[in-house]
């Protein structure tokens, strides 16, 4: 087939650009910007656009199917051009699904953990050798892509609660009909898009009528919102069971996994919520024919996903790791494992606001305390950002009243942020920097090894 993908930059649409062209198809596509890794890997594969905007004579007859990624708008000059053709116009959703129609889908959703658990799936399988095809939301140890298409009996999908696209104004996760759908946590995000939490949690609610019929759905039993929503679930069409975290204990700040029988199982990665994941991830590989004991001695090495609790230093005294936490759900959870690990040794947190939702005056109150476990706390925001996006100005006084942490300090420069992490005292302390951003551009790995004490 040949295809053109509009919004061919973006962390999803450019790795389905790269699948699509490994499986044969001619791939063409646009974008008004593309940035790294995207750029280079868009590059290397011939499919970077010639030149970057919205250019209309790049649809033609020849195009069997344009797929529209959600970063074009409804007016998108190539959108209108396809539409006038009469083409056929997929969200990427709507491709997926139609490619993976005939397989056992494996949807997992929820505010909050899903990439982490859909790598534990895909890790596992990968491990044991089962073919299966792929979709998820960052890059993954051993994994080429973030999307795999081909001929596998099963897909693992990461479905999220945003819009489709443009022209679908429905979350992700409702478009691929899963037969196996896991839901990790529900917590109030994107208020951009839902204002209220109820409108948010009502997609959950949604996702719960479009499991297949003789599916199966595994939630968190710890999270009361998905008790609430399952209880008030009528269907009988499927299998609903619920999942708490795997038996663990810490030991010289690592997790080992409690095995019945056996010797305790040493775990790579960290944190009382990758344990409940894990536990999710348990369950869908054992619905798919695998032994409890082989994901138990399987998943021991897994890393996790790229800025997923990522280690950016590991010393006697000190540890430092990077986190794609934002929402204030997962800027809780990721803040209170890394406490856990070492409960004596002071905590540096730092979390940039970044999206939509903590950029917004109304939506700030819900992280009053989400840094608590942190014994002293940094809060950075770019005004720039602030105006990319058209929103209202905050100012750093405002946005301390938010979090209500008595040792907090807010930036709103990258460069007095980076300043002040420089002059820190870092000896027996630890740093966690959590952002969906960049912090400004900021080289993480080369601060951290610059100030991290080298006696360490």
């Amino acid at each position: 087939m040949t295809l053109h993908l509009i919004a061919i930059g973006g962390a999803v649409m450019h790795n389905l650009a790269l699948a699509l062209q490994q499986n044969g198809h001619t791939v063409s596509g646009s974008d008004d910007e593309i940035y790294n890794p995207a750029y280079d890997r868009l590059f290397r594969a011939g499919l970077l656009p010639s030149k970057m905007g919205w250019h209309p004579e790049r649809l033609h007859a020849g195009i069997d199917a344009v797929i529209l990624g959600m970063h074009a708008r409804t007016d998108n000059p190539e959108l209108l051009r396809a539409q006038e053709m009469g083409l056929k116009i997929y969200s990427y959703p709507d491709y997926i699904y139609e490619h993976a129609r005939n397989k056992i889908r494996v949807v997992v959703t929820g505010s909050h953990g899903k990439t982490s658990t859909t790598g534990m799936i895909m890790h596992v399988l990968y491990k044991l050798g089962r073919d299966f095809d792929y979709l998820v939301g960052a890059q993954l140890d051993g994994f080429d892509t973030m999307v795999r298409l081909s001929d596998a009996p099963v897909m693992v999908i990461e479905g999220d609660e945003y819009f489709a696209s443009p022209l679908d104004l429905q979350p992700k996760m409702l478009r691929y009909k899963p037969n196996i759908a896991v839901l990790t946590g529900i917590a109030w995000d994107h208020i951009n898009v839902f204002p209220t939490f109820e409108a948010y949690k009502s997609q959950f609610a949604a996702l719960l009528e479009v499991i297949e019929p003789g599916g199966r759905l595994f939630w968190s039993a710890d999270d009361p919102e998905i008790q609430e929503l399952v209880a008030g679930h009528s269907s009988t069409t499927y299998l609903k069971a619920s999942y708490s975290a795997l038996p663990a204990h810490l030991k010289n700040g690592k997790m080992a996994l409690i095995v019945e029988g056996e010797a305790d199982i040493p775990l790579s990665f960290v944190g009382e919520h990758n344990l409940k994941n894990a536990a999710a991830a348990q369950m869908v590989c054992e619905a798919l024919g695998i032994e409890s004991s082989e994901f138990q001695h399987a998943i021991a090495d897994f890393k996790g996903a790229a800025r997923r609790l990522q280690t950016l230093y590991s010393g006697i005294e000190n540890m430092a790791w990077q986190d794609f936490a934002h929402a204030p759900s997962k800027v809780k959870a990721s803040t209170q494992s890394i406490k856990a690990l070492f409960p004596e040794r002071p905590l540096l947190a730092v979390l940039e606001l970044h999206t939509f939702s903590s950029l917004n005056a109304a939506f700030l109150p819900q992280y009053r305390q989400s840094l608590a476990d942190a014994d002293e706390a940094l809060v950075y925001y770019s005004p720039h950002t602030l105006t990319m996006k058209k929103m209202p100005a905050l100012n750093p006084d405002q946005i301390a009243t938010f979090f209500d942490h008595p040792n907090l300090r807010v930036f709103d420069n990258a460069e007095s942020l980076e300043k002040h992490l420089r002059l820190c005292k870092w000896k027996s302390k630890n740093l966690l920097l959590m952002s969906s951003g960049t912090f400004g551009g900021m080289d993480l790995q080369l601060l951290v090894n610059d100030v991290m004490p080298a006696d360490s």
